[in-house]
This record gives C-alpha cells, sequence and structure tokens, in this order.
C-alpha cells in the first residue's frame, strides 16, 4: 500500500513540477510549485518523518510560496505572461537535467549505502534543544545566521517591489538616452 500511495505522489509531484516549468502564466508557476512542495512532505510523511514534513509545509508551502505570491502581486501583473523560451535554451536546458540526473543516479548507484538495524525515535523537543542550544552540537548560530539571512532577503524583496533607484528624481530611470 505505501509503495502505491507513494507512485501516487512522485506521479502528481512530477507532473505539477513539469507545469511549473512549463507555464506562462506566472501566478500559476507559483501554484504549481506549491504543490510540489507539498508532496515533498507527503513523501516525508509517508516515511514517518513528521516534523520535516511539517516543517516543509510551514516553511516552504506557507512561507517561501506566499513571498513568491506577494512578489508576483507587486511587481508584476497577477496574469503576466512570461516570453517563449527559445528552443535552443530548451534543448541545452534538457541535455543539463540529464546530465546532472546521470550524475546523480551514478552517485546513488555507486554509494554502498550501510544498513542500520536499530532504530530510536527523536522527540520535537529534543529537536527543540539541540536547535537552540549554544553548547557543543547545538545549533544556534546557524539557526542566527539563517534567521539574518532572511531578514535580507525580506529587505531585498522590499526594494525590489519599491521599483525605483533610491536616489533617483522622479521620470529619471539611470540610463542614458540612447536614440
Amino acid at each position: 500500500m505505501e509503495k502505491i500511495i507513494f507512485y501516487i505522489i512522485a506521479v502528481l509531484m512530477i507532473v505539477f513540477a513539469i507545469a511549473a516549468v512549463s507555464s506562462r502564466k506566472i501566478l500559476r508557476a507559483v501554484m504549481y510549485l506549491l504543490f510540489v512542495l507539498i508532496g515533498i512532505s507527503g513523501i516525508y510523511f509517508l516515511i514517518d518523518y513528521s516534523f520535516l514534513g511539517a516543517i516543509q509545509i510551514v516553511v516552504y508551502g506557507g512561507g517561501v510560496v506566499v513571498l513568491f505570491i506577494f512578489s508576483v502581486l507587486l511587481i508584476h501583473h497577477i496574469e503576466l505572461e512570461l516570453e517563449v523560451t527559445p528552443l535552443k535554451k530548451k534543448i541545452s536546458a534538457g541535455i543539463l537535467s540529464a546530465v546532472g540526473l546521470g550524475i546523480t543516479l551514478w552517485a546513488i548507484l555507486t554509494y554502498s549505502f550501510k544498513t542500520v538495524n536499530s532504530y530510536q525515535s527523536i522527540e520535537v523537543a529534543e529537536i527543540g534543544r539541540k536547535l537552540l542550544s549554544y553548547e557543543d552540537g547545538g545549533y544556534i548560530l546557524p539557526f542566527e545566521v539563517i534567521s539574518i539571512l532572511l531578514l535580507a532577503v525580506m529587505i531585498g524583496a522590499i526594494v525590489i517591489a519599491k521599483g525605483k533607484k533610491l536616489g533617483l528624481k522622479e521620470g529619471e530611470d539611470g540610463l542614458e538616452n540612447r536614440e
């Protein structure tokens, strides 16, 4: 039964991923990306990683996709159509994707995975203690660095959404007049 559910989720993720990269409507592409991210969380729930599944939904499904939607709504028209990609770029992207897939499959197939016989359950409270610990094995520094990075991303999104360069007068775009 788990195999059937896995294959259903995997097929849905592949379909929505293809739809996300091939859609010409930018808002639809973001929504297809949301379904792919929810599918990833479904895989996490399927293999009994409930914490990672919940984090996937909250952080990526809730946070990142909402930021994408806000940026689309602030910067572009809601039904903005992206330009058609030239065939040369499609072919080169396909070749690079096939090479990346080949390297990934080669790495997976040639690596000798070791099986672990003991399964140890970790409580969410223990994960929280490790995340916020400043002692050996704690992750408070990377946690704070990521929060500063997210703050910088939010400031960058606000600057981009504002649309005008700072220090320029109304009507100036910073480019020389080309005739």
